[in-house]
């Protein structure tokens, strides 16, 4: 449960201040700015397929392979990586603002700004990531709150001073870009170039299918829901802000179970308690942040708990089916459960694309059930856990 903590205390920080300084920004600069969270949410998945087969991917092979090159070779390559596509995706801003149905005079600046800042945060993460494979947990707890706190010093504090958005950019980029490189140099080991990419993709193949498939059902599914106009956009921007934090913490609970498999030291019903007692805690600060903001903003009572509605049904199930695929990933058969969560990306995507606002909340909940049920269909066929929690593959019969 320490280490859970640890982890999600350092996702929660990356993924907790730009919620909180977007939530500033609209206050003290533009409210309409709120709303550049939602416009760049789909970019996140970039940084999540990039982090799955260049950090944990990197990191899985280093103990399963005792590949000593990998994460770093890892860190190199998907770096480079993501300074092409994050690059591309900035000189394409302004079609990137009208496919997502938003005005491109309004949010040009700060939609730059939140394409920089993903970029810097994937890799912070993955230096991250490196840190919680090493058991250092303690520094990166450090480098995580220091990298976080000159964040939102610097745009807070600078919007504060001037409504100036390109003075307000560049004051907070060039000292977060300079701590990053910092932190990366310094814990950085000699290493030649080596790495088995397709082993990189097999040990974290579910989260890479899932990370590709929720870029294009946010990207399509959100530019379909803001069709519908400023009352649900607002509505659904603001649900997203108070869940999206608590969303990127819960997958500590995975992180934590995939280093406790990939060691061999893993233990189903201890991962299952913490997991619940984690997402008990993510879910009242939820709760918290709904009734302490929800004062600041515009916004239809109905239409915002109808969207809250379809979060709280997906935070009861996810940690039973998230651990399930975490270990069927690694000891049952990659292939099988990523074709299964090709599957379950396929019908969230094609009920995202559904004409009703609320297409993305109805994805998501009936593609959490499909997980539920197929993952624990798959562990229960394959494996029992014992009264200590340890997991024990069953045996065949053979006639």
């Amino acid at each position: 449960m320490k280490r859970l903590l640890r982890i999600s205390f350092d996702t929660l920080l990356l993924s907790f201040i730009p919620i909180l300084s977007w939530f500033l920004l609209g206050i003290i600069v533009d409210k309409s700015l709120i709303n550049v969270f939602t416009l760049t949410y789909p970019l996140q998945f970039i940084y999540s397929i990039i982090k799955s087969v260049f950090s944990t991917g990197a990191n899985i092979t280093k103990e399963k392979d005792k590949n000593k090159n990998a994460v770093m070779t890892g860190l190199v390559i998907g770096s480079v990586v993501a300074i092409i596509l994050f690059l591309i995706v900035i000189l394409n801003i302004d079609n990137y603002i009208s496919f997502m149905n938003m005005d491109i005079s309004t949010y040009k600046t700060f939609a730059i700004y939140s394409v920089i800042e993903i970029f810097l945060s994937l890799e912070f993460s993955v230096l991250l990531n490196k840190l919680y494979y090493e058991e250092k947990t303690e520094l990166a707890n450090k480098y995580s709150l220091t990298f976080n706190l000159l964040k939102l010093i610097f745009l807070i504090g600078t919007s504060l001073l001037t409504k100036n958005q390109i003075i307000i950019v560049i004051t907070t980029l060039v000292p977060l870009f300079m701590y990053t490189l910092y932190v990366i140099i310094k814990n950085s080991d000699t290493f030649k170039f080596r790495l088995n990419i397709f082993k990189c993709i097999k040990y974290d193949s579910v989260e890479l299918v899932n990370s590709v498939a929720f870029f294009l059902i946010f990207l399509f599914g959100l530019s379909n829901a803001t069709e519908f106009g400023y009352e649900y956009t607002t509505a659904l921007t603001f649900v997203a802000l108070i869940t999206d934090t608590q969303w990127d913490t819960a997958e500590a609970i995975a992180t934590n179970a995939t280093i406790d498999i990939s060691k061999n030291s893993f233990n189903y019903k201890e991962h299952i308690r913490n997991g619940y007692k984690l997402l008990g805690i993510l879910f009242l600060s939820s709760i918290l942040m709904f009734v302490l903001l929800y004062g600041f903003y515009d916004l239809n009572f109905k239409l915002t708990m109808i969207y809250f509605s379809f979060e709280i049904v997906n935070f009861i199930m996810f940690p039973i089916y998230r651990i399930n695929t975490c270990y069927l990933q690694l000891e049952w058969s990659s292939i099988k459960i990523s074709a299964n969560k090709i599957v379950t990306s396929i019908l969230r995507m094609m009920l995202s694309l559904l004409k009703t606002p609320f297409c993305t909340g109805i994805g998501q909940a009936c593609s959490s059930t499909y997980q539920l049920i197929t993952s624990s269909i798959y562990f229960k066929t394959s494996f029992k856990v014992d009264k200590d929690g340890r997991v024990i593959k069953k045996i065949k019969n053979s006639r």
